[in-house]
């Protein structure tokens, strides 16, 4: 089922980022102001309140935002341009009453060279993990194929190897959690890697136990790389999985402590950002090596992450940030903590637009008997957003126009 959509999402391929390549003013030598970052726009989202969602996605040459909306079974489509409600591709699981590893749509990433929208989904009735292929060349876009990944829980994040069309998507909770290897021309499964004591055994490691999260691809080494929160049991002990995508192979595991990584992705210099769920800090890593580069503290308790090359900046959803959930901001030259904004409880969602740096965040309402929660939402949009949440888009004064 499709709720109407524009047909402008048909345009021409895109990239998420530039893989760490920054084109951002700052660099040229412009200052960019963040003391005015702050939440100026509230997208209404139709149907259910947003009280349950998961990752986003902004593909910026054609300035479209997706939402993988659990509240409404489906992914929200809204134009990131003039940030209005265009549509939503239905047809998933939805938010399961047996909690987020059963419920669906998760990951939600875009395969450039297709124009398809790529969109890990939860087992539904078939008791099998799935991922979801919509077709943004359709007008409107539809779901047009189904590929299932053998999980018992849901199919979750993922990342794409543009040069040699594979697919990394993580079925994080199912019990030894895996990860799927995909081809996105013929859509057909290549393999699958599960994370259990042989795959641990040259690492020195029995048991991955706490699931597997964000993925992120590197063009430059050829490999993907994949937040593993924790090892053997220890909270304090987790990882980064580096994957060769051709070989199927682990091909190390690069130690992080008191982080417990979730989100991932790269920026400048070969380094990968780590949102840690760990409340402390985040953590910068190289790609290379695995050593760890830098440890911001002020912020951290952060689940999606995003590098934004035109401002040359990491955004984290950090939830669980210490005196309450921010948008945290990091400079990804110098690894400094730059600023963080106030969010909404359980906010864990963040996209960037390349073109103008507006930042996307799902805001759900306060919850029921917690008066201390934020209410974005209603502050900026009004007393018709009670109740509801919002999209909040996320600014700085200086950034209303093309930063490229």
């Amino acid at each position: 089922m499709i709720i109407a959509v524009a047909a402008a999402l048909a345009g021409c391929g895109s990239v998420r980022n530039t893989y760490g390549k920054s084109t951002n003013a700052q660099a040229n030598g412009a200052a960019l102001d963040f003391s005015t970052l702050d939440l100026r726009v509230v997208i209404a989202v139709p149907g259910r309140p947003l009280t349950a969602y998961d990752i986003s996605w902004v593909d910026h040459p054609t300035q479209t935002y997706y939402l993988a909306d659990r509240s409404n079974a489906g992914v929200d489509i809204v134009s990131a341009e003039t940030n209005t409600f265009i549509g939503r591709v239905t047809g998933f699981v939805g938010a399961d009453p047996r909690g987020n590893d059963f419920s669906g749509p998760n990951g939600v990433l875009e395969v450039h060279s297709a124009h398809e929208l790529w969109v890990g989904d939860g087992p539904g009735p078939a008791q099998n993990s799935s991922v979801k292929v919509i077709d943004l060349k359709l007008d409107p876009p539809q779901v047009v194929a189904t590929i299932h990944t053998g999980g018992t829980r849901r199919s979750d994040e993922m990342a794409h190897d543009q040069a040699n069309h594979i697919l990394a998507v993580v079925n994080n909770a199912d019990d030894p959690p895996f990860v799927t290897l995909i081809s996105t021309q013929s859509r057909q499964v290549l393999h699958r890697l599960t994370f259990d004591a042989a795959l641990g055994a040259p690492f020195g490691v029995t048991a991955f136990t706490d699931g597997l999260e964000q993925p992120a691809w590197d063009p430059v080494t050829h490999r993907f790389y994949l937040s593993v929160p924790e090892l053997d049991g220890v909270g304090e002990h987790g990882a980064i999985a580096q994957i060769d995508p051709l070989s199927h192979q682990v091909t190390n595991l690069f130690r992080v402590n008191n982080c417990h990584p979730a989100g991932l992705t790269l920026g400048p210099n070969q380094h990968l950002l780590i949102g840690c769920s760990d409340p402390s800090r985040s953590v910068v890593m190289s790609a290379e090596d695995g050593s760890i580069v830098a440890e911001i503290t002020q912020v951290g308790g952060s689940d999606e992450v995003w590098f934004n090359s035109s401002d040359n900046h990491y955004y984290l959803a950090a939830r669980s940030n210490p005196g309450g959930p921010k948008l945290g901001v990091i400079d990804a030259e110098t690894n400094q903590f730059t600023t963080s904004v106030t969010t909404a409880f359980n906010a864990h969602s963040v996209a960037v637009n390349e073109l103008d740096s507006h930042v996307f965040v799902p805001l759900g309402p306060p919850r029921a008997g917690h008066p201390t929660d934020p209410n974005r939402c209603v502050d900026v949009g009004g007393p018709s957003f009670t109740g509801r949440g919002c999209i909040g888009v996320f600014f700085r004064s200086d950034a209303s126009q093309s930063e490229e």
